[in-house]
């Protein structure tokens, strides 16, 4: 479906179609902050347009997955994910963040925001330059949100967390890799 669409890497000189995902903090990023990441070499944003509006976005930047980030029960499992001989040699283990995912509410639960997602994760198993094992995310802590996620096979790296406004979930992109 996402292929009827232009795909783009967001630059300075590219120009913002209309957007509107039903989030201010979401609208808010692509329109005022996203150049700016990039221009700090923050964030890279992607865009999905058509000739008259964007569609979705999504920025990603460098990230990793530390004990202190999650309970340790939740990081032993993650750990049970990487042989042994591996996982010793690491006080963090490499991750890409996808800062800032949205679908325009035009074109929300038509699966255009999980095609996406399998995008994403299929990119970095192909054109990871740097190499990470995980996709994390700071999922907004609702209901929605998180039955998207996990729809993805996101899991929670904290088990029970309804008070923060984000929770911070991971994808294991060797389970991406065996399925495809």
């Amino acid at each position: 479906m996402i292929e009827r669409f232009n795909f783009l890497r967001l630059t300075q000189a590219t120009a913002l179609k209309p957007f509107d995902c039903d989030n201010s903090d979401l609208n808010e990023f692509f329109f005022k902050d996203a150049k700016e990441h990039l221009a700090h070499l923050l964030a890279v944003t992607y865009v999905l347009e058509d000739d008259n509006e964007t569609i979705a976005y999504y920025s990603v930047l460098n990230d990793s997955i530390r004990e202190k980030d999650t309970t340790n029960s939740r990081y032993k499992k993650i750990l049970g994910l990487i042989p042994y001989a591996l996982r010793i040699k690491y006080k963090s283990h490499p991750a890409v963040k996808v800062g800032r995912f949205a679908v325009n509410k035009k074109y929300q639960s038509q699966g255009i925001g999980s095609e996406l997602m399998d995008y994403i994760k299929g990119n970095f198993l192909d054109n990871n330059k740097t190499g990470c094992r995980f996709i994390v995310i700071d999922a907004l802590n609702n209901d929605r949100t998180a039955k998207f996620y996990k729809e993805n096979k996101f899991d929670f790296l904290t088990l029970d967390d309804k008070t923060d406004e984000n929770r911070l979930m991971f994808f294991d992109l060797i389970t991406f890799a065996t399925h495809r």
